[in-house]
């Protein structure tokens, strides 16, 4: 049987337990559907109780563990999904669509977001490469992580082990015992964060935290768009705070983000202008002006075009309702 390409794993009952504590906890702490936050930092939990629409988002530095449901993201015609048995990577800021396909109030859709953070994780790497160095017959590289695919899209699936459940189950576990935190929180992360690495899939993530590889070049030209995106884009400026060649940093970036970096900035700016008027009740054209737009028009023809609706009717729909991963 296969699923998402990978092979199900044969039924284990205690994975099943430590799955159905995690669930239990999650759902004690998110009684109500949308994104909470938690005492721990960066993490995020996010419930829903039915099916949600196919919704483009804007997807931050993260890794998403499923405990109970399945969503959808869709990235350039490709459809990831994650469950019970997977968990997600974003590895740069990425917007994307994504909707809730298996939720019900019984039983609902419940997930676990976890920030991630390139310091912390380029730790790791130091560390990981002086150890295996330090090995004796060690060839200098790791030989625990076996990739599948090379170091390119920015979102990617790999399979829940049961050494990564259990680092999880044990940060969700702190919630309960607040004065521990501080102290127990950063070294559960860090290893949730080794398992990615050395995961089956743990190079697209190494790639975006090595210092000046390719994949992180790519991300600087990303924040200095995050940045900037309200102003007219400059590949060449783009290309500078890369290190790239502009032939280079097109061709790149369209592998990790599988848009170009025109594309890009103008789904972040839709996304900010929706963000606007949903929360600070901003106007459309006051909204379009805000994030760079020049004409109104064309403001409304493009986020028709990623949303579905003109401005006016599409945030009508949305307001009350929560969005998240």
């Amino acid at each position: 049987m296969q699923h998402n390409g990978f092979d199900l794993p044969a039924a284990d009952a205690s994975l099943d337990r430590r799955r159905a504590e995690l669930a239990a906890r999650i759902a004690r702490f998110a009684t109500s559907d949308g994104v909470h936050d938690t005492i721990l930092p960066g993490v995020f939990l996010i419930r829903a109780s039915e099916p949600s629409q196919r919704m483009p988002s804007v997807y931050e530095p993260c890794l998403c563990v499923v405990v109970q449901g399945r969503k959808h993201a869709l990235l350039s015609g490709e459809t990831l999904v994650y469950d019970p048995l997977h968990y997600l990577v974003v590895s740069v800021t990425l917007p994307a669509r994504g909707h809730v396909v298996e939720a019900s109030p019984d039983k609902p859709y419940l997930c676990l977001r976890i920030g991630i953070d390139p310091a912390v994780i380029g730790e790791l790497l130091i560390q990981m490469r002086d150890e295996t160095s330090a090995a004796p017959g060690a060839s200098g590289a790791s030989g625990a992580s076996a990739a599948r695919g090379g170091a390119d899209r920015a979102m990617f699936l790999a399979r829940l082990s049961a050494p990564m459940l259990d680092a999880v189950l044990r940060l969700v576990r702190l919630m309960d015992t607040p004065d521990d935190v501080s102290v127990l929180a950063p070294l559960a992360m860090r290893e949730i964060y080794y398992r990615a690495l050395i995961g089956e899939l743990g190079s697209r993530l190494r790639a975006v935290c090595e210092t000046d590889s390719q994949a992180q070049r790519v991300g600087r030209a990303i924040e200095l768009l995050k940045a900037r995106y309200m102003k007219p884009l400059r590949i060449v400026q783009l290309a500078r705070a890369a290190h790239m060649s502009t032939s280079a940093l097109h061709h790149r970036f369209k592998q990790v983000t599988t848009m170009s970096p025109l594309q890009y900035q103008k789904q972040l700016r839709l996304h900010e202008a929706r963000r606007l008027m949903l929360t600070e009740g901003l106007e459309a054209a006051s909204a379009a002006h805000r994030v760079g737009y020049e004409s109104p028009s064309q403001f409304s023809r493009e986020y028709r075009r990623l949303f579905g609706a003109p401005p006016r009717k599409e945030i009508g729909q949305l307001r009350g309702a929560a969005v998240g991963l």
